[in-house]
């Protein structure tokens, strides 16, 4: 299924490249879902995500808005347009931020409470969880490189020994690419669990 070619003219007939490059991208979308998580220092990853409605089209809330870390606890945002202030502050309540947006007409606040125990557990969850998922799409994109290198075997485009090399260099990836998720998740759990 993957759209890896051969390489010319070496023991390993297998381009591995691509098969790296989707696995570097679920490594990548697994630190931006991270990043996501509030924890009681103030982020502007929290709402990157947030949409609200502008002129009838769903609409980034950072798009339409400053967003600026003005305190360790306290993230402020400033629309471009005053009139998207309300929609903004619902946009954010709807959201899963967890916090109560507090608005002066002009500029919202979000108060980072600090984390109680059990909301610390509970998020080391969540991250153990998200970390499990990018475990998985890793392990899918390299089920999808050896059914390629398989059908290339039995297409005769490559011997045993370059399928061997190939699927080796292919596992090779995956455990490099599984333990940088290990040691990200291990350093966001460490971090959530000593606020």
């Amino acid at each position: 299924m993957t759209d890896c070619v051969k390489k010319r003219n070496t023991n390993m007939k297998y381009n591995t490249k691509t098969t790296e490059e989707k696995m570097q991208k679920s490594v990548n979308a697994y630190e931006s879902n991270l990043s996501t998580i509030r924890a009681s220092q103030a982020n502007s990853a929290v709402v990157s995500k947030v949409m609200f409605e502008y002129y009838g089209a769903p609409t980034r809330l950072v798009d339409m808005a400053s967003v600026a870390v003005t305190d360790p606890k306290t993230l402020t945002i400033t629309p471009y347009d005053k009139t998207t202030l309300k929609a903004m502050v619902k946009a954010i309540q709807a959201s899963d931020v967890g916090i109560n947006p507090m608005d002066d007409g002009s500029v919202i606040r979000l108060v980072f409470p600090p984390l109680t125990e059990e909301h610390r557990k509970g998020l080391a969850k969540q991250i153990q969880k998200m970390g499990e998922e990018a475990r998985v799409a890793i392990r899918n994109i390299r089920r999808d490189a050896n059914d390629d290198i398989k059908k290339q075997k039995k297409d005769g485009e490559m011997t045993e020994d370059e399928q061997k090399l190939s699927e080796k260099a292919v596992q090779d990836l995956t455990d490099r690419f599984i333990k940088t998720v290990d040691s990200i998740t291990s350093a966001k759990e460490k971090e959530i669990l000593s606020l």
